[in-house]
């Protein structure tokens, strides 16, 4: 079937092209009859009018099958046979994982997602799909995709700036395949790292996800749909995911209000205020309640408090697992839908999905103004996007995909993201006309150093992508490739060489698998092999790729250097620009680097010694650690807002916001303010003191260390009246 070029259709053609084509649909699905199309464009195909009429005209229009319809997210590989999407009136497809297409490349992408598009305008009112993917480090299903480094290596370039032009390269790709919902960013706060979503985590602190929260602005643009390539942006998981009790997935996070609030919410409120279109939900539990199942937090706190006018998605098979038990029952719907859960991913059972809702709306245990609440949410977003305009791939951004100018960004990312953890005789930088033995299983391994979520969900070893190697990196920036041996397992080497770079550390793994409750070790292959190097008396130089710190404490003493390279991607050059000086580490560690695994968890401000502290990071000698002139930091600036939050006959509850103004990063932070005649009855997420009427608030442990921009906060409750005081921030 001929397809169109681009997403370039007038909205008067779109009436016309989706008018008045009836489907017999399945009796499983007892359909609502629905009313046949106007030839003539109606109100809300008028791009014309502002989005809110567009949206109250729509859903005056629909049936409830269509509402019900609009909730519900199916796998792509699911939809049999394709006449489904439309007979059931279905809102939105995903690719999981490992659902794919073949061949697997941008352009069959694109066909795939413009078929399953043309399919969703035949219905009367011609809704088109939205269609959402995880590409959590680049367009990661898509072999060829440019694939950056993992959060964690986002995190420790600590440069939101460059983060921001990765969500814009990854939109880009996105859209050049079709797609316009990304599941991404993961703004998890990763407290523990046997968490087999480490990598996932921008860092251990909520200041460093909170700052890397611009990747949103790149994926979306400044306003959703406002300028070309704008695709959905996705807050997960909320809340609270990283913090469970021994870093368990999918497991309980038993904490305070107080600390859920101050450590794990943050990056979502940023999140929120940058305009992010969805939030999709963790498969944990908070103190026991699922957060599938959580109303408090999800209408209550997001939708309500921290105001988010997006849809909120479950994950994957989530409420199916509200009962623990196989099969959806009418009561997990119910419970996740009047939580504040908009669309159900379902992702393989529709027909008996579809059913089982709206047997609970007719019975009233989910009312029709939940089903039109969650509909206005979905389809504003559908508008902003421009797909009633553009429902088909824009093909000028397929080249997009893989491309040069990206792929030198995720080199710089590679570069910006290298932590310097040992250089012991400034053995690094490595000259270029150096004789360097290299070894380890992850040296010449594409699949190794991109991670899991690459081209599989698990991710594997191999070459299971196009990029370039650490190897192949090592041997394009030596004057003389023939000087670099390579054996993975360190066999053959002599005393003859100048270093020996083992590459080393982890092999690929998702959520589930990536769990290591045991251990943090090194493998045996990788022990083996770095002894061999050792009894060389060859200095050795280890890069470790891994998606979080591991227990190499016994280790350590035996390397001259250890370069902590994360899960880099695609672009290993951008490591051997660090191991060859073409620029100098400045990464800093997003997470604390433990002793031992029996230290987990470790996190910044707990009173623990780690072996490496969230922070560290070396440079080399005579080098400046910025690679760009900047503007002489201002240490110790910071300001603070008052927002009442609710107030009561005799008291009242307040929040104050401290953010860094400065351009170096805070260690620690005071407000003060006059209290104005009303006394402080509790406090959280500080230190409070109190003298002669005045209040002064220092930080806790954990929200003393701001990055330049990021925000923290910190809330009480008071006997008398709020007023209107104004706080003084100082900083350290």
């Amino acid at each position: 079937m001929s397809l169109p070029p681009v997403r370039r259709r007038p909205a008067t053609a779109l009436a016309l092209c989706v008018a008045a084509l009836a489907l017999t649909v399945p009796a499983a699905a007892a359909p609502e009859p629905v009313a046949a199309s106007a030839t003539a464009a109606l109100p809300y195909q008028d791009a014309s009018l502002p989005v809110p009429d567009r949206v109250t005209d729509l859903l005056s229009r629909m049936t409830l099958d269509d509402k019900l319809g609009q909730m519900t997210q199916i796998e792509k590989d699911s939809l049999v046979p394709q006449s489904d999407l439309a007979a059931y009136r279905i809102g939105s497809v995903l690719s999981g994982g490992d659902s794919t297409v073949s061949p697997n490349n941008a352009q069959t992408w694109a066909d795939t997602y413009d078929s399953l598009q043309r399919t969703a305008l035949t219905t009367p009112l011609g809704i088109p799909v939205i269609y959402g993917i995880d590409a959590v480090h680049g367009h990661n299903a898509v072999r060829g995709a440019t694939l950056f480094p993992h959060n964690i290596g986002l995190g420790a370039t600590r440069d939101p700036a460059l983060v921001q032009r990765v969500g814009r390269a990854v939109a880009e790709e996105v859209s050049g395949t079709g797609i316009d919902w990304d599941f991404a960013p993961c703004l998890c706060v990763a407290r523990d790292d046997r968490w087999g979503r480490t990598y996932e985590s921008y860092g251990e602190t909520p200041q460093l996800p909170t700052a890397m929260t611009t990747f949103i602005t790149g994926l979306q643009g400044e306003t959703l749909g406002a300028g070309p390539a704008s695709v959905l942006a996705t807050a997960k998981h909320y809340v609270g995911d990283g913090g469970t009790a021994g870093g368990v997935d999918q497991g309980d996070t038993r904490v305070s209000e107080a600390e859920l609030r101050a450590v794990h919410l943050p990056p979502f409120k940023e999140a929120v205020r940058r305009g992010v279109g969805a939030v999709m939900l963790s498969y944990s539990s908070w103190n026991g309640v699922r957060s599938h199942a959580n109303r408090y937090l999800v209408t209550d706190v997001l939708k309500g408090e921290l105001g988010f006018p997006g849809f909120v998605v479950s994950d994957w098979a989530a409420v199916d697992q509200l009962d623990g038990q196989s099969g959806f029952t009418g009561t997990e719907i119910t419970t996740a839908v009047n939580a504040g859960v908009d669309m159900v991913m379902v992702p393989h059972d529709y027909k008996k999905f579809l059913t089982l809702l709206r047997g609970e709306v007719t019975a009233g245990r989910i009312t029709q103004s939940r089903i039109d609440d969650a509909n206005r949410r979905i389809l504003t977003k559908k508008f902003q996007l421009g797909l009633f305009e553009h429902p088909f791939t824009d093909r000028s951004y397929t080249s997009t995909v893989g491309s040069a100018a990206h792929r030198e960004l995720a080199r710089q990312a590679v570069r910006e993201s290298q932590v310097l953890l040992k250089n012991d005789g400034g053995i690094l930088p490595l000259a270029r006309s150096a004789r360097l033995f290299v070894a380890g299983k992850s040296a010449d391994d594409i699949g190794n150093q991109s991670g899991g979520w690459t081209v599989g969900w698990q991710g594997r070893s191999g070459p299971v992508t196009d990029g370039t190697t650490v190897l192949q990196g090592i041997r394009a920036a030596v004057t003389d490739p023939s000087r670099v041996t390579y054996d993975r397992y360190g066999n053959g080497i002599d005393s003859g060489y100048s270093a020996a770079v083992a590459v080393v550390g982890e092999t690929p793994y998702a959520e589930g698998r990536g769990d290591r409750p045991n251990g943090l070790g090194l493998d045996q292959e990788d022990l083996q092999t770095l002894a061999r190097l050792k009894a060389s008396g060859v200095p050795v130089v280890v890069v470790l790729v891994s998606g979080r710190p591991l227990d190499i404490a016994g280790e350590l003493p035996g390397w001259k250097a250890l370069l902590a390279a994360w899960l880099p991607g695609t672009e290993g050059a951008g490591v051997s620009d660090v191991l060859f000086g073409t620029r100098a580490p400045t990464g800093k560690l997003p997470m604390s680097w433990p002793k031992s695994t029996a230290q987990e968890p470790v996190n910044d401000g707990d009173g623990k010694d780690p072996l490496f502290p969230y922070g560290y990071g070396l440079t080399y000698a005579g080098t400046d650690p910025t690679p760009t002139p900047t503007p002489t930091p201002t240490p110790g600036a910071c300001t603070a807002r008052f927002r009442t939050a609710s107030a009561w006959q005799g008291g009242y509850q307040a929040e104050i916001t401290v953010e860094n103004t400065g351009s170096a990063p805070l260690t620690g932070w005071s407000v003060d303010w006059d209290l104005a005649g009303s006394t402080v009855t509790s406090l959280w997420n500080g230190s409070l003191t109190t003298a002669q009427g005045h209040a002064t608030v220092r930080n806790a442990a954990f929200n003393g260390s701001l990055i330049p921009g990021a925000t923290t906060t910190f809330g009480f409750t008071a006997n008398g009246s709020a007023g209107t005081p104004v706080p003084h921030c100082a900083g350290s």
